[in-house]
């Protein structure tokens, strides 16, 4: 039996209901950990699920940090040195991503609290987290507030990128699969991923085929 709920309804909702319905309605998302620090060096790291894709020349990520009720420590950290870094969560390390979600202290670390390893490469300001597989180092460029609601879009320019050399396809795609990145729902939902194709790129007077893998030397 269909369920309906029309903007009233959903309106009326508990807090907490509301929040878990629409974060999960939206679908398999991303899951990522943003590594920063401060000026002195004091590390934080933070759990997102909604960093997106905004350009590939130049290279742009975004995601979004919600309105500022509380401390938003990611945030203050990217604004004051101008670096930070998005780690893939893979199934090895869920449970800690998850765990930098709780509301530590600013002088608290949770590289440390949660049990993860700061890694720094290549004179980065920023921490990458040492047991991810896919570790990207980008430079703040933007932020876009949206007064609709407060939330902050905040874009990044890829600087620097590590991935495991055996899932690099010759022609660029990276299979995030192989390396063992998983997905989220909601907050609190963790998935594992099963590739049903790659298929050919899309143009009216064909039909797209399914397209092998093929990994570079």
């Amino acid at each position: 039996m269909e369920k309906f709920l029309d903007g009233e309804a959903i309106a009326t909702l508990e807090k907490l209901e509301r929040a878990a319905l629409i974060n999960s309605i939206t679908g398999f998302k991303s899951l990522n950990l943003i590594g920063t620090c401060n000026k002195t060096g004091h590390a934080n790291l933070a759990v997102f699920n909604s960093v997106i894709h905004i350009g590939a020349n130049p290279p742009l990520m975004g995601f979004i940090v919600r309105p500022d009720s509380v401390e938003r420590h990611t945030l203050s950290n990217i604004e004051e040195i101008g670096f930070f870094t998005i780690n893939h969560v893979n199934k090895e390390i869920y449970k800690q991503a998850h765990q930098t979600s709780a509301r530590y202290s600013k002088d608290q670390s949770e590289f440390d609290a949660c049990g993860l390893t700061p890694s720094y490469k290549n004179e980065f300001s920023a921490p990458y987290v040492k047991e991810s597989s896919i570790q990207i180092g980008l430079s703040f460029v933007e932020k876009i507030n949206i007064t609709i609601n407060g939330t902050i879009m905040v874009i990044g320019e890829i600087k620097q990128l590590y991935f495991p050399k055996d899932a690099w396809c010759v022609d660029g795609y990276l299979d995030i699969e192989k390396t063992g990145t998983i997905a989220c729902t909601g907050l609190d939902s963790y998935h594992e991923t099963k590739r049903i194709a790659r298929l050919t790129y899309a143009k009216p007077d064909r039909v797209a085929l399914e397209v092998d893998l093929k990994y570079k030397n």
